[in-house]
C-alpha cells in the first residue's frame, strides 16, 4: 500500500514537473484571460479599447508568476488604430488561483506607427504637460518604440515606467519659426528624463546632426542640453533670412557657407518660455560675401566694387543668458585680394564692445581727409577698439594705423549716430601724406578745452573741403562746445605754399565756431589773418587781411598768373545768408580764359593779348556779393586797371546754372584824361542817359561745363558805371 501511494505520489510530482517544464518553456494558448486584460485597460481609460487575439501563458515558478503575451493586437482609441506587435504581462499565481487578476507590469512593443497616435494613446494612459506640448508641434512621423509600465498594488501607474525606441522621418513645427523636417533618432525616456540619441534632421532646410540632447524634468521646467553639429553648406540670402529672420537682411549677407559644432543648454516653463539660454559654437566659416550699400567703403578702399568676402574664418561663439562673445580670425577679400584680421565682440545686453586687428598688405588705403594712401604691397596694422549701445554714441576707445614710420592715432573718440564727433581725447598724427609733405600734429584734451600743437600740417584737403561745400550744415561735430588753442610751426595751405607760426585760438558754440582769431606769415614775411566774432544780433562777422593773396587766388583753375595785391575780405551772416565784400588792390592778372575770349570777340586783341601774354595789371577791385545755400549773387563787381577796366553782375547757382553780364572798358587811362575835364565829366556822369565813353557789353551764361559768351562791341556806358569808375579814380 505503502509502495503504491509513494509510487502514485512520484507520478503526480514527474507530471507536475513535466506541466511545469511544459508551461514555463512551450506554454499555452488560451482566451481565458482576454476579457480580464480588457477590463484591465478599461480602468486605466475607458476610453481605450483593444481587440486581443489568442494569449499564450508561460509559466515563471521561481517568482510564482506567469508571463501572458498577447501578438499582433489592435488598441482602439475613438476613431484610430493602432496596431501593436505584442503586449506582455506579469501576473502572480496567487491572484490567478484565487481568481484576483491583477497586473504587476505591462510591456507593449509597436509597429510602425504614427507618432501623433501614439501620443494620443500616452495621454489616455497618463496626461502630461511634455505630452500635451509634444502634440501641439508634432505634425507628422513614424515612431517604433517599447513601453514598459509597472503598477502598484492599486492598479496605478508607477513613476519607474521606461519607453524606447525610434523616431523615423518626423515632422515638427515650432512656434511657427522653426520647421523640422526628416526628424530621425533614438530615444529612451523614464520619469522626469528623456535622452535623443543619433538624431539626423533638417531645421529650416539646414542639415543638422546631433549625437545627444537629454531633457530633464525639475518642477515646473525643463532642463535641455545637448550638440548639435552641421556639416559644410551653403546659404544664399533668401535662406538666411528664412532661418534667422532679419539678422542677415539688415547685414547684407549673400552668402554664407560653414560648418560647425555646438553645445547649448536652456530651459522651457510649461509655457513654452524660454530662460538661461548657453550655447557654446566652433564655426569653420568657410565663406561670407556681405553686400555694402552703408558706408562709403570704397573712398578708403579704392578696390573695394560692391561686395566684401571672408573666407577660412575659424569662429568660437559663446552665448550665456544675455552675454554674446564673438571671437575669431581669417582672411578678408577685397576684389580678390587677401588679407587677415582677427576680432572679439562682446554684446552685452545691448552693449557691444568690439576689438578688431587687420594686418593690409595686398589691398590699398586712402584716408582723404588726411590726404594719405598706403599702397599696396606695402603692409599696415589697424586696430579698432570701442563700445557701442543703441541710440548712445559710437566710442573708439582707441582707432590706430602703423605702416613703416607712419603712425595716425585716435583716442577715446565718441561719434553721433551720424558720425560727428561729439567728444576725443587725444590724437597723433606722424606720417608722410601722398604729396611727401611731413604731417606731425597732436591734439590734446585738457579739461573741456583742447589744445592742438605740431611741426607740420598739410591743411590743403581741409581748406578745399570747406572751400568747396555748399551745405551750411557740414559741421564735423555734434553738441560740441569748446575752446581751441592751436600752435603749429608749418601749415601748408597747398601743394607749394605754407605759413608759418599759426597761432591763435578757436571757440566752439553749438557745433558751430563762435569766435576765431588766427595769425601767420608767409616765409616773404607777408602776413595773414583770419577773424571770426559773433556780435550781440547773432551776425557772424568773418574778416580776413593778407597782403600776399597770390597762394589764395591761385586755387581758382580760372585766374591764372595772379601777382602781388592786397587782399581783404569781409562777411557777415546771419540765418543762412551772408553779404559779403572783397577787395584786392595793386595786382597783376596774366591769364583769365573768359575775358581774353571777351576782348578778342570785341575786337581788341591788343588787349586779349595783353592779358595772356605779359598780363594786365589792375590798380583796383571790388567784388559785393551775397550768399544764400547755393546761390550766390553778384551784387556789383568791379575792376579798374591802366588798360582795361570791368563791371560786372548776375548770380552763381552752385553746380546748375551761372548768369553774369557786364562790361569792359578799354583805355581806362584816357578815361580818366576825359573825366578830369569839368564839363565832359558833368556829361560822362549823366545828364543825358546813355551817352558818354563807348565800352564792350557781354554776357556769360549756362552751365559750368558749358559756358556761352555774347558780345556786343560798342556800347555807350551807363552813368553808374562812369560814376563808380569816378569815384575809384578819385580815390587813387
Amino acid at each position: 500500500m505503502i509502495k503504491k501511494l509513494i509510487k502514485i505520489v512520484l507520478v503526480t510530482f514527474l507530471i507536475f514537473i513535466i506541466l511545469v517544464f511544459y508551461l514555463s518553456f512551450i506554454g499555452i494558448k488560451t482566451d481565458k484571460f482576454n476579457q480580464k486584460i480588457k477590463e484591465k485597460i478599461l480602468k486605466i481609460d475607458s476610453k481605450i479599447n483593444i481587440d486581443l487575439k489568442d494569449i499564450k501563458f508561460l509559466l515563471k515558478p521561481f517568482n510564482f508568476t506567469a508571463n501572458i503575451t498577447t501578438k499582433n493586437p489592435t488598441i482602439l482609441l475613438d476613431d484610430k488604430k493602432i496596431e501593436i506587435k505584442n503586449i506582455k504581462t506579469n501576473v502572480s499565481l496567487k491572484s490567478l488561483i484565487f481568481d484576483e487578476f491583477s497586473f504587476d507590469d505591462l510591456q507593449i512593443s509597436t509597429k510602425s506607427i504614427m507618432i501623433n497616435d501614439i501620443i494620443s494613446l500616452a495621454k489616455s494612459i497618463k496626461n502630461s504637460t511634455e505630452l500635451f506640448l509634444l502634440d501641439k508641434i508634432i505634425s507628422d512621423g513614424f515612431l517604433i518604440a517599447d513601453i514598459k509600465l509597472k503598477f502598484d498594488e492599486e492598479g496605478k501607474i508607477r513613476n519607474d515606467y521606461q519607453i524606447n525606441g525610434f523616431i523615423k522621418n518626423g515632422k515638427i513645427n515650432f512656434l511657427n519659426k522653426f520647421n523640422v523636417n526628416n526628424l530621425n533618432f533614438s530615444f529612451d525616456i523614464n520619469k522626469g528624463k528623456y535622452s535623443l540619441t543619433d538624431i539626423n534632421t533638417e531645421i529650416n532646410d539646414v542639415k543638422i546632426l546631433s549625437p545627444l540632447i537629454e531633457i530633464n524634468e525639475r518642477k515646473d521646467l525643463f532642463l535641455i542640453n545637448g550638440k548639435f553639429l552641421t556639416s559644410k553648406q551653403d546659404f544664399n540670402k533668401n535662406k538666411l533670412i528664412t532661418i534667422f529672420d532679419n539678422l542677415f537682411k539688415n547685414l547684407n549677407v549673400e552668402k554664407v557657407r560653414f560648418s560647425s559644432e555646438n553645445d547649448f543648454s536652456f530651459n522651457i516653463n510649461k509655457k513654452l518660455k524660454f530662460n538661461d539660454f548657453n550655447i557654446d559654437s566652433k564655426i569653420n566659416l568657410n565663406k561670407l560675401v556681405i553686400k555694402n550699400d552703408f558706408i562709403n567703403l570704397k573712398s578708403y578702399l579704392p578696390n573695394f566694387d560692391e561686395a566684401m568676402s571672408f573666407e577660412n574664418h575659424k569662429i568660437i561663439i559663446n552665448y550665456d543668458k544675455d552675454q554674446l562673445k564673438i571671437k575669431g580670425k581669417g582672411e578678408v577679400l577685397i576684389d580678390d585680394r587677401s588679407d587677415s584680421t582677427n576680432y572679439q565682440i562682446i554684446k552685452n545686453n545691448e552693449k557691444f564692445i568690439f576689438d578688431t586687428k587687420t594686418n593690409l598688405k595686398n589691398n590699398k588705403l586712402l584716408i582723404d581727409f588726411l590726404n594719405y594712401e598706403k599702397n599696396e604691397n606695402l603692409e599696415a596694422s589697424i586696430l579698432i577698439k570701442g563700445e557701442y549701445k543703441k541710440n548712445h554714441p559710437i566710442k573708439f576707445n582707441l582707432i590706430s594705423l602703423v605702416e613703416n614710420n607712419n603712425n595716425i592715432s585716435f583716442k577715446n573718440l565718441n561719434l553721433s549716430k551720424d558720425f560727428k564727433i561729439m567728444n576725443m581725447d587725444s590724437f597723433n598724427l606722424d606720417y608722410l601724406n601722398n604729396k611727401k609733405i611731413k604731417n606731425k600734429l597732436t591734439l590734446k584734451k585738457n579739461n573741456f578745452n583742447y589744445v592742438i600743437e605740431g611741426d607740420n600740417f598739410d591743411a590743403t584737403m581741409l581748406i578745399n573741403k570747406i572751400m568747396d561745400s555748399d551745405d551750411e550744415n557740414t559741421s564735423l561735430f555734434s553738441n560740441f562746445n569748446s575752446k581751441i588753442n592751436i600752435k603749429i610751426n608749418k601749415t601748408y595751405i597747398d601743394e607749394v605754399n605754407f605759413i608759418n607760426n599759426l597761432h591763435g585760438t578757436l571757440n566752439y558754440k553749438n557745433n558751430k565756431i563762435d569766435y576765431l582769431d588766427l595769425k601767420s606769415t608767409f616765409p616773404n614775411n607777408k602776413t595773414l589773418n583770419l577773424s571770426i566774432k559773433t556780435n550781440n544780433q547773432q551776425e557772424k562777422i568773418t574778416r580776413l587781411l593778407t597782403d600776399y593773396p597770390k597762394p589764395l587766388i591761385k586755387r581758382y583753375s580760372f585766374i591764372k598768373g595772379f601777382e602781388e595785391g592786397y587782399l581783404d575780405y569781409y562777411s557777415i551772416k546771419k540765418n543762412g545768408t551772408s553779404n559779403s565784400r572783397l577787395i584786392i588792390d595793386n595786382f597783376k592778372v596774366k591769364e583769365v580764359p573768359v575775358f581774353a575770349k571777351i576782348l578778342s570777340l570785341a575786337s581788341l586783341q591788343g588787349i586779349a593779348d595783353l592779358l595772356t601774354g605779359e598780363g594786365i595789371r589792375f590798380t583796383d577791385f571790388e567784388m559785393k556779393f551775397s550768399n544764400n545755400k547755393k546761390l550766390t549773387t553778384i551784387e556789383e563787381m568791379y575792376a579798374i586797371g591802366p588798360a582795361v577796366s570791368i563791371l560786372m553782375d548776375g548770380y552763381i547757382e552752385s553746380k546748375k546754372l551761372i548768369s553774369l553780364n557786364g562790361t569792359l572798358v578799354p583805355a581806362t587811362t584816357i578815361n580818366r584824361t576825359i573825366a578830369s575835364i569839368p564839363l565832359l565829366g558833368n556829361i560822362l556822369v549823366g545828364k543825358k542817359t546813355g551817352e558818354g565813353v563807348f565800352g564792350v557789353s557781354y554776357k556769360i551764361k549756362g552751365v559750368p561745363e558749358d559756358l556761352r559768351t555774347t558780345v556786343n562791341p560798342i556800347k555807350t556806358l551807363t552813368p553808374r558805371f562812369i560814376t563808380r569808375i569816378l569815384e575809384k579814380i578819385k580815390k587813387n
